[in-house]
């Protein structure tokens, strides 16, 4: 078993780091003993257990592709009965392995686990079958390129597993439940989602935090995804800080010891969304356009630096547009993109003035490395006049790759990766 707790602590106390460590978001479906009778597996994402006088209770069952190993892994630990299954929230990688710890309890003839949630958990998988197809897409986008690493849900032709379970105990607000002599309290709390849950198990002085930690800058801005929740995320984080626990644990990336050092990482988290959400909303009030805020509003580099705040899945700039999206809806303060023309016209006319799609893509690839921005939007344009240019192709596929490589989010290297991608298919067509 690894000394998890050993771990974070010398990251956070800047007494080691990645190069020393590794990767602080562990696939390895390791099991490893927090405390005495508190257990987390390391996946994607982890499950975190409590063992009880009636069994166990289950944070997260990660997800469909990995779940056996998970069971696998607490079975060397425990055999006693899954009493309860408490999913902090509905991604699919914490709801996705419900049907591999039902089929175990039926295999070793367990009454079959309680299955514990907000109330908006159903909504949100009765969501994700109404969207199968698109959840399909925008997640083969974003955890595409790194599959092999661990980070895979859903199937081909299924987003969210048939298997999956909606909660038969649903909260709203607070839920308290005492099992096998164990007192937990459920507490709702908006942030990456509308459905979460954050747990406090006082006899161990610990939070079950779900997504709320990640050990990268907050999931506040995906561009793919629905709404997300800077302003209440913060509020949550505030309220764990005041709970004084001595063992935080995430869903993904390290468990946390110490009360001091807990409270210093949830404040940090919060300053950091709070100062996001006062410089947007202060310039959206003083009529500012959702393109001059995206390029005024900047954290400090020193926030961005420390180990469980860097921007390697989401980052600001997402963020910032997700903050006008929820306060103002999805007009951008320019009007011409209130009623825009068809973007294939406006390439069209843009080429046609440029002397040609191939003359656009070719300036995109010169303002590469001065202006990527600017560079990829020309280029878009001139795929966008010429859907079959394979010279404008050959030369998108190169500047999108180029952008690819400048980026620290899996959001944004998956989304530039991806078009790169579509181009190089133009260009080199499949049999």
């Amino acid at each position: 078993m690894a000394d998890l707790l050993k771990l974070s602590s010398d990251v956070i106390d800047g007494r080691a780091g990645t190069d020393d460590i590794g990767p602080l978001n562990r696939i390895n479906f390791q099991l490893s003993e927090i405390a005495d009778g508190v257990a987390m597996v390391e996946a994607f994402s982890h499950s975190v257990l409590f063992s009880t006088d009636e069994g166990l209770v289950v944070f997260d069952t990660s997800s469909d592709k990995g779940a056996g190993k998970v069971i696998d892994a607490i079975r060397h630990w425990s055999t006693d009965p899954f009493h309860s299954l408490v999913y902090t929230h509905g991604h699919v990688d914490h709801v996705g392995g419900c049907g591999a710890f039902l089929q175990d309890a039926t295999d070793r003839g367990h009454q079959r686990p309680r299955i514990i949630g907000h109330e908006n958990v159903k909504p949100r998988l009765d969501r994700y079958n109404y969207t199968n197809g698109y959840n399909l897409a925008i997640n083969q986008r974003q955890f595409g390129s790194v599959r092999r690493r661990g980070y895979d849900i859903g199937s081909e032709e299924r987003f969210l597993p048939t298997e999956t379970a909606a909660p038969d105990l649903t909260y709203q607000d607070k839920l308290d439940l005492s099992i096998g002599g164990l007192e937990v309290s459920l507490t709702h709390a908006k942030g990456e989602t509308d459905d979460h849950t954050w747990s406090w198990i006082p006899s161990h002085k610990a939070i079950c935090a779900g997504d709320f930690l990640i050990w990268a800058f907050p999931n506040a801005g995906n561009p793919q995804k629905v709404q997300r929740y800077p302003a209440e995320w913060a509020a949550a984080m505030r309220a764990m800080a005041r709970k004084e626990a001595e063992l935080f644990l995430p869903a993904h990336g390290l468990p946390i010891a110490g009360k001091d050092r807990i409270a210093s990482v949830l404040n940090d988290v919060a300053s950091a969304l709070e100062f996001l959400v006062q410089e947007t909303v202060s310039r959206m009030n003083a009529g500012a356009t959702l393109d001059a805020i995206v390029h005024e509003v900047k954290l400090d580099k020193s926030v961005l630096e420390k180990p469980f705040m860097q921007p390697t899945y989401d980052e600001p700039e997402f963020v910032i547009r997700n903050i006008w999206r929820l306060y103002g809806g999805w007009y951008d303060g320019n009007p011409a993109h209130l009623k825009p023309p068809k973007e294939s016209e406006l390439a069209a006319e843009l080429a046609q003035l440029a002397g040609g799609a191939v003359k656009l893509a070719e300036r995109a690839l010169a303002l590469s490395e001065q202006n990527p921005r600017l560079a990829c939007q020309l280029a878009e344009f001139a795929v966008q006049a010429e859907p079959l240019n394979r010279q404008a192709h050959e030369i998108r596929a190169q500047v999108y790759q180029y952008r690819r490589g400048l980026e620290t989010s899996l959001m944004a290297k998956g989304i530039f990766g991806s078009a790169a991608n579509e181009s190089s298919e133009v260009v080199n067509p499949q049999d």
